[in-house]
């Protein structure tokens, strides 16, 4: 009976029992319904690999593709008043941000790091539009303030990565405050002469795009970002009009003269290393280091033995 339940029962449980695959191993990309395996998908930085649709990636992802060997310091941000205004909707203010946290494992909407992209050192600040639609509240316009006063210090460059849908309704006038004070930090880098570079993501709209994210020496977007004030769909209800096919996309902003470059996330190193010490008046990156020379030895023979063969030729 033991060898019964402990042997052959397992056993036949184990071939005819079902086996749970985990959800999370396959993604379905939004645009052409592919079904991308995560490593697939994650090793191409959230690009599918058969439309090139750009899906989202949290702000660790991209610094991890961004700066050399994935290695960077984050820069601490001054932490602003939780709740200043007792807002309260469906949730309190707070249960929100506790749940935003939880769900994106970051303290807020924006990250700022320092480190190095093709050995040329820069300050970089990215928004998490995950947690509560990226929105600019209080903390975003500290993080661009501080990202501002490091890279003044340390004489470094500034990229910025947006992804927002605007100011934060929870903090009312102090989030609309953030679009004066960013503009203000935004100054600081051009007195200080160092340039201050804007990659536009899907989606940046609202205040956001009324303030920083258009304020850059140099306009970068990805494929088919949405970049606006007031979204279509709103514009459209307004000027009771159907708005021209892929209206404020970044190609279109492209082809009018709103962005400098549109590049897809794959190639957006590359090309940010380029741009950065183009404008620090720097040389060409190096691509690659080849390995030192070896010694060459060089064998002298002995001179007893070059006398001897001397000899012998004569």
């Amino acid at each position: 009976m033991n060898w019964i339940t402990n042997y052959v029962r397992p056993r036949i449980n184990s071939i005819f029992s079902r086996r749970e695959t985990p959800d999370n191993l396959w993604s379905k990309c939004d645009e052409c319904g592919t079904m991308l395996f995560h490593r697939e998908l994650s090793g191409n930085q959230n690009v599918c690999t058969q439309c090139g649709h750009h899906m989202a990636i949290t702000p660790r992802a991209r610094f991890e593709a961004l700066f050399d060997g994935g290695i960077f310091v984050e820069v601490d941000v001054p932490a602003p008043i939780t709740d200043p205004l007792q807002f309260k909707d469906q949730k309190k203010y707070p249960e929100r941000m506790k749940g935003a946290q939880k769900k994106t494992g970051e303290a807020e909407a924006m990250l700022v790091a320092e480190g190095e992209i093709g050995r040329t050192p820069i300050v970089a600040a990215c928004q998490d539009f995950t947690f509560m639609g990226g929105s600019m509240g209080m903390y975003v316009g500290n993080a661009i303030i501080a990202a501002a006063e490091r890279a003044v210090e340390l004489k470094r460059p500034l990229i910025l990565f947006s992804a927002a849908g605007g100011a934060r309704m929870q903090e009312g006038i102090l989030s609309l405050m953030q679009m004066p004070r960013t503009t203000v930090a935004v100054q600081m880098l051009k007195e200080a002469g160092l340039p201050y570079i804007v990659v536009l993501t899907h989606p940046t709209t609202g205040g956001v795009t009324a303030s920083y994210a258009m304020l850059g020496d140099v306009q970068i977007a990805e494929p088919n970002a949405l970049i606006c004030f007031a979204g279509p769909r709103v514009i459209e209800q307004t000027i009771r009009e159907k708005l021209p096919e892929g209206f404020q996309r970044a190609e279109y902003l492209l082809d009018h003269g709103m962005l400098d470059r549109v590049i897809a996330r794959t190639e957006m190193r590359d090309e940010l290393i380029t741009i950065v010490r183009m404008l620090m008046d720097m040389p060409p990156a190096v691509k690659g280091d080849l390995p030192a020379p070896a010694e060459e030895t060089i064998a002298v023979a002995p001179v007893e033995a070059s006398e001897e063969a001397t000899e012998e030729a004569k």
